[in-house]
């Protein structure tokens, strides 16, 4: 009645007033003000540096990547969250597993960014994924164990094309064949290559050695010539192709030996390029390409488990009633999943996704950590190039327009947020 209570509010309120003012009111404005104003601030340049953000390629790029970034991040993010709170309901330990998943929460992005540096290494020795990826693939085709492997100096085979290799002259049955090699460090060769042993003619058959040439000198070794300590290479794959075709083929032995049928009398030696093929050393995770998926799925791996704790929240309010009713008419897991647990869970799901929209349209930690130098124009977001623009190029102006434009994509999302909330509250 006396306004007492007006003024104790007030003064309550004010602390909080003044650090709005201050942290979020004053930004807000002179953002907007200064994205009217030229790279000087003195001259006033009206909406150029709006209109730079639908010309200039990087921004361009940035709205391209924030786009994916809104679309797929939250989605994702959600949909695991959801599978992991129904899943965990479950199982006796689901306890113990909603921690372990919600654990990443607990990292700054800062430390997540280094930590996905590393896992997206390309050496397979050093990242995970590629590692993982590697051994995937090395388990369904085996790599060359000779990838470097040529010819040396006045060696019987030539260039085939295409990374293979044929000799010069058709071979002869009963006349042993030398097929000298080079290029393979010594502790390179395979484990199970042993010592060459000098090609023995055989009646009928063309008979032959393929090992590692790498003595050279005078009185060091013979060139052509297998010598005490030269490895054969074992597993060498041997064609042998008249008229463009393979009438025969062998695998040299540990040894470096070899032996085709009379069938090969006339023919010349093929090597394949499969001998020679690089050993596969994963996927470029942080390559132009795949950038930008690799740091979404950072992204995923921090805050599904902050979705999941949400949904199970939500889970736990549902009505096992209606679960049970359900299941007793018949309905299998599938269709109480999709027909009854998604609907009544639609509000959480709801705020889970907008509040990640929120989250993913501010990303900057992570692809500036992650994406290295060469990529991350590629991976480019409107939060990293507001702070290339501001801080690396002096565009302040430009950069403020890129605040701005930020500021008016939250706001709807925000806007149906705080509607659905009011809603709720009215219920």
């Amino acid at each position: 009645m006396t306004g007492t209570r007006r003024t104790v509010a007030a003064l309550f309120l004010l602390p909080a007033f003044v650090l709005l003012g201050a942290l979020v009111v004053y930004p807000i404005g002179y953002s907007l003000f200064r994205s009217f104003y030229d790279q000087s601030g003195d001259g006033f340049a009206g909406f150029d540096n709006y209109e730079a953000l639908f010309t200039d390629d990087g921004i361009r790029t940035a709205l391209k990547n924030n786009v994916i970034w809104v679309v797929f991040a939250p989605t994702v993010a959600t949909a695991l969250g959801l599978v992991f709170a129904v899943l965990t309901e479950r199982v006796r330990w689901g306890t113990a597993f909603k921690l372990v998943v919600f654990m990443p929460m607990a990292i700054s992005m800062l430390a997540a960014g280094i930590i996905f540096r590393l896992v997206y290494d390309q050496d397979p020795d050093k990242g995970v994924a590629n590692a993982v990826w590697v051994g995937v693939h090395d388990t369904f085709a085996e790599s060359s164990a000779f990838p470097k492997a040529h010819p040396g100096r006045e060696s019987p085979l030539r260039a085939a094309g295409g990374g293979a290799f044929i000799t010069e002259d058709p071979v002869r049955a009963g006349t042993p064949v030398a097929l000298p090699l080079v290029g393979v460090a010594p502790d390179l060769m395979p484990d199970d290559a042993r010592n060459a042993a000098a090609p023995k003619a055989e009646p009928g058959k063309v008979t032959g050695t393929t090992w590692q040439d790498f003595t050279r000198g005078k009185g060091v070794g013979k060139l052509g010539g297998v010598d005490p300590g030269e490895l054969g290479y074992p597993g060498m794959r041997i064609e042998a192709v008249k008229d463009g075709k393979v009438v025969a083929s062998t695998t040299a032995g540990d040894d470096g030996s070899f032996t085709l049928p009379a069938a090969a009398d006339g023919a010349r030696l093929h090597l394949p390029a499969d001998n020679f093929k690089e050993p596969y050393n994963g996927l470029d995770w942080l390559g132009p390409s795949l950038v930008t998926p690799a740091i979404i799925g950072s992204y995923v791996w921090m805050w599904a488990g902050f979705a999941m704790v949400l949904i199970a929240a939500g889970l736990a309010g549902v009505p096992r009633e209606l679960l049970e009713a359900a299941r007793v008419d018949g309905a299998n897991e599938w269709q109480v999943f999709r027909r009854i647990t998604v609907p009544m869970l639609a509000p959480v799901l709801a705020v889970v996704v907008v509040t990640l929209m929120i989250n993913v349209l501010k990303i900057f930690d992570l692809v500036f950590i992650i994406a290295p130098g060469s990529s991350q124009d590629d991976a480019n977001v409107l939060a990293l190039e507001l702070y290339r623009k501001g801080f690396s190029e002096d565009q302040p102006g430009v950069a403020s327009a890129i605040s701005v434009f930020l500021l008016l994509l939250v706001i709807p999302v925000m806007w149906f947020n705080i509607r659905r909330l009011r809603r709720e509250v009215r219920r």
